[in-house]
């Protein structure tokens, strides 16, 4: 008997260290509603947790999301949890969250919709690729028209094949540059063209039928619904967009105002690059978000942990920094593209220097003949973005300062690491290794003169510096009000769970005891 008291004795004081643990929990700090109280008791826990909703506007609540056959058992799990579980099975329940239960109200949208998301940035990816590689071989002025249904079907004959050739052959392209290329020659640059747009269509089905299945099942908040609408807006104007920039190289009068070869404007073939990251940081921020927010909901007690962390006052600097990063990369890219628009990177082939300085002379930077109006006024900013020579330096200078920015901000996160969460560490050290990679691609591009496999290599190592920025960025955010809310009210039901738990060890504990 003696070992069997022992033993019960061991388990009581194990099972009070452990409730005590429990009900020592800050959970008041991830609440709207500041409290003064004392620590109180889970039911206690409850009460403050679910009345700090109240404080709420109901417009953060929005869009319905499960149907009534979602209220089943099963929903009850946590890996199934519904935002009306959530506050339904609460002890204590206000006015208002009963309101918000009954309308089955939404928080959080479907993991799905945040793969879906995911998925077709990852295409958009592609496109971005493929459309430097159609660039790079020249192919871009090959389709003369713009028909975007049935454009989509090459030629299938030798005679389709004729009469495309000689759409062609009516271009400034081909009369100045190409008019030695045969039939066979056109067709390989037709392909990279065809290509890219067929990818463009595609990629709009992928984004038009899914978003449409999820809005109609009520799988998203409408938060999530207005993004979606913006990134299928931004498509359709991409589409337009890409358009206007082939139009550019078409038009022999848009030629001699630019006193250009027939290519397109490099605004407008910026402006095009710079709508595709754009569409692509749109599905990364957002699908990222919401998986992020569903990940939090299957651990309510390690997000409550983290949510404890991101708001460490000293992580604020740094989540401007990250900001600001995503904002280097973007104008780094984009002065890439000025780069690519003016061919650039075939001028000065040599690094570190620019022929035989550092810095080419202010006469070769600030040259006179890019000047259109009499009196030079436009002098400055026309050298700034037509002068091949002042854009690649602009695009050096842009370069090395995106690199030393990303270096600062890993030695700030090694010496930091602690205050710092630990997917945010593993994206800037990917970020170092991703911006390590790309000065060397850069470099390499510039000494080689431009060859097509490095060049869009280093083209989509711009694309996956932007990436891993925007994600650094993502991690370091603050977690949305709902989604604090929602994450203690699934705490404050495992903290009953657990004091219920010992409850009923102590009473086991208290009969063997006698």
């Amino acid at each position: 008997m003696a070992s069997v008291l022992s033993k019960s004795q061991f388990f009581f004081l194990k099972n009070v260290s452990v409730l005590n643990t429990v009900k020592n929990t800050s959970i008041k700090n991830f609440t709207l509603a500041s409290s003064t109280a004392t620590r109180a008791s889970s039911s206690s826990v409850n009460s403050r947790v679910l009345s700090s909703a109240s404080t709420i506007s109901t417009g953060l609540l929005q869009r319905n999301f499960f149907s009534n056959a979602a209220f089943n058992a099963k929903r009850s799990s946590l890996r199934n949890f519904s935002t009306f579980s959530a506050f339904r099975t609460a002890q204590t329940v206000e006015p208002v969250v009963e309101q918000q239960a009954r309308k089955r109200t939404l928080l959080n949208s479907s993991k799905w919709v945040g793969y879906w998301l995911i998925g077709t940035s990852g295409l958009v990816f592609g496109i971005v690729v493929l459309g430097g590689i159609t660039r790079l071989t020249e192919s871009g002025l090959s389709i003369t028209e713009w028909k975007p249904v049935t454009g989509a079907i090459p030629p299938l004959n030798h005679q389709e094949w004729e009469e495309e050739f000689a759409k062609y052959k009516e271009s400034p392209e081909f009369k100045q540059l190409n008019s030695h290329i045969t039939l066979e020659e056109f067709q390989w640059i037709f392909f990279f063209e065809w290509a890219h747009r067929l990818w463009g269509r595609a990629i709009g089905v992928v984004m038009l039928l899914p978003a449409a299945y999820f809005v109609a099942k009520r799988k998203t908040t409408s938060r999530v619904n207005r993004r979606i609408f913006v990134l299928l807006l931004l498509l359709g104007l991409q589409g337009a967009i890409g358009w206007w920039m082939v139009k550019s190289g078409l038009d022999e009068k848009q030629l001699e105002e630019r006193r250009s070869k027939p290519t397109v404007s490099q605004y407008r073939l910026t402006t095009h690059l710079g709508a595709a990251f754009a569409l692509y940081a749109g599905m990364i921020w957002t699908g990222f978000e919401i998986l992020r927010e569903n990940k939090w909901i299957k651990d309510p007690k390690r997000s409550m942990e983290l949510f404890q962390q991101l708001e460490n006052p000293a992580l604020a600097p740094l989540r401007r920094i990250a900001l600001g990063l995503v904002a280097l990369t973007f104008i780094t890219a984009m002065s890439g593209g000025l780069v690519a628009g003016l061919d650039a990177g075939l001028i000065y082939n040599t690094f570190p220097h620019m022929g035989d300085d550092y810095v080419p002379s202010n006469r070769e930077l600030f040259d006179e003949t890019y000047a259109r109006k009499e009196d030079k006024s436009d002098l400055f900013w026309r050298n700034m973005l037509e002068n091949p020579t002042t854009v690649q330096l602009n695009h050096r200078i842009l370069a090395t300062t995106t690199f030393f920015t990303v270096l600062a901000v890993h030695m700030y996160a090694v010496r930091n690491k602690f205050i710092i969460p630990r997917a945010a560490k593993k994206s800037v050290h990917a970020m170092m290794g991703v911006v390590s990679l790309q000065v060397t691609l850069g470099i390499f591009t510039l000494l080689y003169l431009v060859p097509i496999p490095l060049a869009s290599a280093h083209q989509a190592g711009a694309l996956a510096l932007f990436t891993t920025s925007l994600i650094f960025a993502a991690q370091l955010r603050k977690p949305r009000t709902p989604i604090k809310i929602l994450n203690a009210s699934l705490y404050a039901q495992q903290l009953k769970k657990a004091q219920q738990a010992g409850s009923k060890i102590l009473t086991e504990t208290s009969k063997l005891a006698k």
